[in-house]
């Protein structure tokens, strides 16, 4: 029972899309990519600028081979972003490891361990501790810290000119200055870029628990509703027996008043009788009943008509469809979705409902408007949460409540807001593909 109700709920879904780290690591790899384009472009200027300006002679061709493999790196990456949802942190340390590599070969052509762009290697160790679990970020580390060693073992001279002799001080000193302008640049674009992040899916992921725990709460009331379904069943079943054989009785026919009465009990037995069938349904307990097809037109006709019975001094007026009926299964769930929203405009003193279905971009669209006093501005605010009413008596605020779960299960939203003409607007929008008749099987 708890599975079936969870499955129509939706609680495994929504558990099942919470934030994962590889989901993360996607954004990550998007951002790495960024920063690799801008080193490339600053590699290439670095490298043009000591040569052809400064006048030190470096092995350009050799050098650019480093860019080059980081712009193809770049190529790479950029569709496996597009095309999966998902990237893991073995893959995203390569993809670090590609940039220590070409630093290291740019390095080495360059003076090894004595340049002082040495230090953009801090810049890795700290992407990696930022990016990576931390068994990824000690191995970068170590990675790194045997690269510069090597580095100063084995590596390129630089070619100064004579007259560069004496500056070489001077020169270090400009390089450093260059190096921690780089780094400082792109550890801010980096870690701006990587807060914004961490806050979005601290609050997707704060907001999924939310709805977890509404959910479970949902389960536990559906628990304790089917249960007290099954209990009902009994008693309304022969309390039904029982008003048949008083009906039947001679004796009791020939009062007029008492058979009007045993009618109107004979009714709202069988009401109750509908409303735990309802109840049972809606927790996938079918008790033999089987979903009928029907048109989105004539599903609400039978809502409308049959809540309207209840009670006569209330209205409910449906605008005709102004475009295609659309063919559905009729869902219980959604015939509680209207009543709930109908007992509650009538809770609130409307006597006119004014319900307007419009069929756009494949989404069924819903304005349920009262002549109400609309909705308080606490309940806008809170809509959907449990326990969220203006009416003091306990389990208030519970059918909103219900009503938006129901909606949310189904994959479907739910607005509402005051319009300026006065009363209380629900707008309910669902896609089509949630009802749509093909999914059951064909009849015969």
């Amino acid at each position: 029972m708890t599975k079936t109700l969870q499955r129509l709920l939706g609680i495994g879904d929504w558990r099942e899309t919470a934030v994962s780290q590889e989901a993360a690591n996607r954004r990550n790899l998007r951002l790495l990519i960024q920063l690799r384009w801008l080193a490339v472009a600053g590699q290439v200027a670095t490298i043009l600028l000591v040569h052809f300006v400064m006048g030190i002679r470096v092995p350009v061709f050799w050098l650019l081979i480093a860019p080059a493999g980081l712009a193809l790196v770049n190529l790479v990456s950029v569709p496996l972003t597009q095309r999966r949802d998902s990237i893991s942190d073995q893959e995203l340390m390569l993809a670090l490891l590609a940039d220590v590599a070409a630093l290291t070969w740019q390095l080495f052509l360059t003076g090894g361990a004595a340049n002082p762009f040495v230090a953009l290697y801090l810049l890795q160790v700290v992407l990696g501790a930022v990016l990576l679990a931390p068994v990824y970020a000690w191995s970068l580390i170590g990675v790194t810290s045997l690269c510069f060693a090597a580095l100063g073992v084995f590596n390129r001279p630089l070619n100064l000119p004579p007259d560069s002799e004496d500056a070489l001080l001077s020169l270090y000193m400009q390089g450093s200055l260059i190096c921690f302008l780089l780094m400082a640049v792109l550890l801010v674009l980096f870690m701006t870029r990587i807060n914004d992040n961490l806050r979005a899916r601290d609050a997707y992921v704060a907001d999924v628990r939310q709805q977890a725990t509404e959910q479970d709460h949902i389960v536990r009331m559906g628990l304790l509703a089917s249960g007290a379904a099954h209990e009902l069943g009994t008693p309304l079943a022969s309390l039904s027996v029982i008003l048949s054989d008083w009906r039947r009785m001679p004796m009791l026919k020939a009062d007029a008043d008492l058979k009007q009465d045993m009618d109107v009990m004979q009714a709202e037995v069988e009401r109750c009788k509908a409303i735990v069938t309802g109840i049972l349904m809606s927790a996938g307990e079918a008790r033999g009943q089987a979903p009928t097809r029907t048109t989105m037109g004539r599903f609400l006709d039978e809502v409308v008509q049959g809540w309207s019975v209840r009670d006569a001094r209330v209205r409910v007026e449906v605008t005709a469809w102004t475009g295609p009926d659309p063919s559905i299964i009729a869902d219980p769930a959604l015939r509680q979705v209207f009543g709930v929203l109908f007992d509650n405009a009538v809770e609130a003193g409307a006597r006119r409902i004014f319900v307007s279905p419009v069929v756009r971009d494949g989404q069924l669209e819903f304005a349920i408007r009262d002549n109400g006093p609309g909705f308080p501005a606490t309940i806008l605010e809170r809509l959907g949460k449990p326990y969220n009413s203006t009416k003091d008596r306990p389990g208030s605020g519970l059918g909103l409540f219900l009503l938006v779960n129901v909606m949310r299960s189904l994959g479907g939203t739910v607005e509402a807001y005051n319009p300026p003409a006065g009363g209380g607007e629900v707008r309910l929008i669902l896609p089509i593909a949630a009802l749509a008749p093909q999914e059951m099987p064909n009849d015969g």
